[in-house]
């Protein structure tokens, strides 16, 4: 009897200090808000995530640009998943991006902007591709592209490309992703340049119109060599070979290659010589995988940015 008292009493004292030990390590995990402003902000409950509104600031960020008290980054969390907008900005204050998310990842409408404060592009991204309504900007703040997409992410009816100074450069209609119809194009002076047929993608050659201007041209300015990107094979892009034996030593790319980084995303489209990346196209992401610029590339020389369906 003694014995079992003895043995309960052990237990007992042992599951409470059991207890304890579990109550002390929860309200660790459970971090004390922040007040920011009016708000209660940067809240984790007693499981340790993330719940309500967070505000990070560049002490959240060190080795950054961001000086400590400098805000960064502002949204809502749902047990440590991002929802609803969320607004990044750059180190000089303007705004980077606003995005929309669902379960932690973007979903919705999204905008982003250049650090000078302009526009880059605004859409509605969903499931890693663009839906619906989506236009692409110059850094002057001209629109470059007004594309429509269709819930695969493939060009689906009016599509329309704009020169730098605002004119109408390219106009017509797309059909799951493809020329369909009549496609105008138009000199930077406004003037009709050409006129061609599409049927599923290609071209009617016999159709093709071309035009000579009828106004003189506005002098075209070359594209600064600061503008272009830094093209290089990260390490998490592996090549559509990548399932194939690989070789002995260092991967060497010649050839036609399409890339992947480890979202299964399009990095780099085209061909390479030696690792060197040559003629085709280069797909920049930001953190959250959602595409910001394509670069073009021939013969070894970035020639300009683009925008294609994902």
């Amino acid at each position: 009897m003694l014995k079992t008292f003895i043995f309960d009493f052990l237990f007992m004292k042992k599951f409470v200090h059991n207890l304890f030990l579990i109550c002390l390590v929860l309200s660790v995990k459970a971090q004390d808000p922040e007040v920011y402003g009016k708000d209660t902000v940067n809240k984790t409950d007693s499981e340790g995530k993330k719940q309500g509104k967070w505000v990070l600031f560049g002490k959240h960020k060190p080795g950054t640009c961001y000086q400590p008290d400098q805000k960064t980054e502002e949204g809502k969390y749902t047990d440590n998943r991002k929802t609803g907008v969320w607004i990044e900005f750059y180190c000089n204050g303007n705004m980077m991006n606003k995005l929309t998310f669902t379960n932690g990842r973007p979903d919705g409408y999204a905008i982003m902007f250049n650090e000078n404060g302009k526009i880059s592009e605004e859409g509605t991204w969903k499931i890693n591709r663009w839906v619906g309504n989506y236009k692409l900007y110059y850094e002057n703040g001209q629109v470059q592209h007004e594309f429509v997409f269709n819930p695969s992410g493939k060009r689906e009816g009016p599509q329309k490309y704009y020169h730098d100074n605002g004119q109408l450069a390219i106009e017509g209609n797309f059909a799951n992703g493809k020329e369909s119809g009549v496609i105008k194009e138009y000199y930077e002076n406004g003037d009709v340049k050409a006129e061609k047929n599409y049927a599923d993608g290609n071209v009617d050659v016999a159709s093709i119109k071309e035009f000579e201007p009828k106004k003189p041209l506005p002098k075209k300015s070359d594209i600064p060599a600061e503008n272009a990107p830094v093209v290089k094979i990260k390490e998490d892009e592996k090549p559509n070979e990548a399932d194939k034996p690989k070789a002995a030593g260092p991967m060497v790319l010649n050839g036609q290659q399409t890339l992947y980084n480890r979202n299964k995303q399009i990095t780099k489209d085209g061909i390479f010589k030696d690792n060197r990346f040559m003629d085709g196209k280069a797909y920049m992401y930001d953190d959250n995988g959602i595409l910001q610029r394509v670069a073009v590339y021939k013969n070894g020389v970035y020639v300009g940015d683009t925008q294609v369906e994902n």
